[in-house]
């Protein structure tokens, strides 16, 4: 049934009263007469280990994970995720290596870091496209799945239901990033709770079609009814190959995707470029402990409708055009929900939802206010002027996101999937930069650009590269599969891993022949003491690498 009860809006209804009412006490417990740009954008020396964590997380998780990752575990299993697992491990080492670098150097923008490493044309180029980005896949994509999700399990119309989530995240926006951390300690309660509600519920729906009883059954029989959705390494001969391209999760792709995601992302680095050390990678940690439970509330909810949908249960309600829409599998799971509990995980999506437009909003404007206007348009504008041009532009993203999101086929190629594979595009070049700017001061900023504006065109170039040349003989590296068409591509982790290693070379070459002729190149204050980590870290690290290393043993 496509629609919420009264008791289901109640449920509701107290979750927005608690998330409001609360940003509203954190605004103006922190409003300041003197309040600079930095307290708006970054919350600096506000947020703590806590909300830094939760803060991260619920800018993470959104309507292309609830959604697009339950989807893709009803299609390829437990394999997808990785991304989650593997995020994992990326964020211990983003805490130990690149949080040191952008604390020691007064790092508080991605573009700044490009501006201070290299020069200021690289910096303006790269928040130019940051910004492009940020709006034409992400901000467009978490609206428009999120309101098709959200309108999928309330029946309401689909405008509604965009324009409602803006305007809600546009709210908490305004507040700054103050207001943005401390509310998403809240959206994440409810994430969690409402997510394992939903997989409970799940579970139990799959052990009563056996005639047991239970999540425990539950799980039990999944493993029994689809033990091929349960394995974290893919073999050459599965469907969702191209996906997730075999040990490439392990040694390969993946790693860039993370990395780049946790480590060179405005979106996510800003909730901890305000807080000093030891608080940034605690709240690091606490995310990556946070990473390791997410399958459980995104993935296997999707596994579990596979199960259902094998025993003949709402074939029709995962139509779409004729074909069974994988994406479809948690809004029907939430649709059979008691009533309650329906409204409790309508909150969890929701609460994703906001939590991400609000993050990535506030992105937006922090790098069209401190490295484009700020630099480029008026460097003498005031604090109070700034943060007001960051609140427009935090508006009139959202308004773009609204008006575009329909157009862009967001819905033909599967949510979570769309977005990885398009900003795989540029992932490589940047992270390569991104690495050798920290890491090897001789690299210049003719390098940079290479990498920046080469790794994509690179990207693109192995995109269609198999339609002009066999790559056949890839194939038995399993570096490529045959489509339906006869055609052999390479699987997107594997063509980011390709570019990746192009960017450094290019990169290497391009440094090298520059210092010869005594180009002058801006190394970062970087030494080994800033990488020394303290005991209670190093042993939550080791808890948390234990563990990955377990789930991979067992689910191999």
């Amino acid at each position: 049934m496509r629609s919420l009860s009264n008791l289901d809006y109640g449920v509701f209804f107290i979750y927005f009263i608690i998330v409001a009412t609360y940003g509203f006490w954190v605004y103006q417990r922190n409003r300041k007469a003197d309040a600079t740009s930095k307290d708006y954008f970054l919350a600096e020396g506000s947020l703590t280990w806590w909300a830094i964590g939760a803060s991260l997380i619920a800018s993470n998780i959104s309507a292309e994970q609830m959604i697009g990752m339950s989807g893709s575990g009803f299609k390829m299993g437990l394999a997808i995720a990785t991304y989650e697992w593997m995020a994992a491990a990326t964020l211990i080492i983003v805490a130990v290596f690149f949080i040191p670098v952008y604390l020691k150097n007064k790092i508080f923008t991605m573009p700044q870091f490009l501006s201070q490493r290299y020069n200021g044309t690289v910096a303006m180029i790269m928040a130019i496209f940051w910004l492009l980005l940020y709006i034409i896949v992400n901000l467009t994509s978490i609206l428009y799945l999120g309101a098709l999700a959200v309108s999928s399990i309330s029946g309401i119309n689909f405008q509604v239901c965009i324009w409602g989530l803006a305007i809600f995240a546009v709210i908490i926006t305004l507040g700054g990033m103050k207001v943005i951390g401390f509310t998403d300690v809240i959206q994440v309660f409810f994430l969690i709770l409402g997510g394992l509600a939903t997989t409970y519920i799940a579970l139990d729906l799959v052990a009563s079609h056996f005639g047991q009883q239970g999540a425990l059954a539950g799980l039990k029989l999944i493993s029994s009814q689809a033990d091929d959705h349960l394995h974290m390494i893919l073999k050459r001969d599965n469907a969702s190959y191209m996906d997730l391209p075999g040990l490439t999760v392990l040694i390969g792709g993946m790693w860039i995707v993370n990395l780049n995601y946790w480590g060179c992302n405005q979106y996510i680095t800003q909730r901890a470029l305000g807080a000093n050390l030891k608080t940034a990678r605690g709240g690091l940690l606490f995310a990556a402990f946070l990473k390791l439970l997410m399958p459980v509330i995104v993935v296997l909810p999707g596994i579990a409708a596979y199960v259902l949908y094998k025993q003949n249960l709402f074939h029709q309600d995962l139509m779409q055009a004729g074909e069974v829409n994988p994406d479809k599998a948690y809004p029907v799971l939430l649709n059979l929900l008691p009533t309650g509990l329906k409204g409790l995980s309508f909150a969890a999506l929701t609460a994703a939802i906001v939590a991400s437009l609000a993050g990535k909003a506030n992105s937006i404007a922090t790098i069209f206010t401190l490295d484009i206007y700020k630099k480029a348009i008026n460097p003498t504008a005031p604090d109070k002027q700034m943060v007001w041009i960051g609140k427009i532009a935090v508006v009139i993203a959202m308004i773009l996101g609204i008006v575009i999101s329909p157009f862009l086929g967001i819905d033909k190629k599967g949510g979570f999937q769309y977005i990885q594979e398009y900003t795989g595009f540029v992932s490589p070049g940047i992270f390569a930069m991104f690495l050798l700017g920290f890491f090897w001061k001789r690299t210049t900023s003719a390098a940079a650009v290479f990498s920046a504006i080469g790794g994509f065109v690179l990207s693109v170039l192995f995109k269609f590269l198999p339609k002009i040349v066999s790559l056949k003989w890839l194939a038995a590296f399993g570096f490529a599969k045959a489509n339906s068409d006869g055609i052999y591509e390479i699987p997107f982790l594997d063509r980011m891993g390709f570019v990746f290693l192009i960017c450094v070379l290019g990169m290497v070459i391009i440094s090298w022949i520059e210092n010869a002729k005594m180009t002058l190149s801006h190394g970062l204050e970087v030494d080994a003491s800033m990488f020394k980590t303290s005991r209670a870290f190093t042993a939550g690290a080791l808890i948390v690498i234990g563990v990955i290393v377990a789930l991979y043993s067992v689910f191999w």
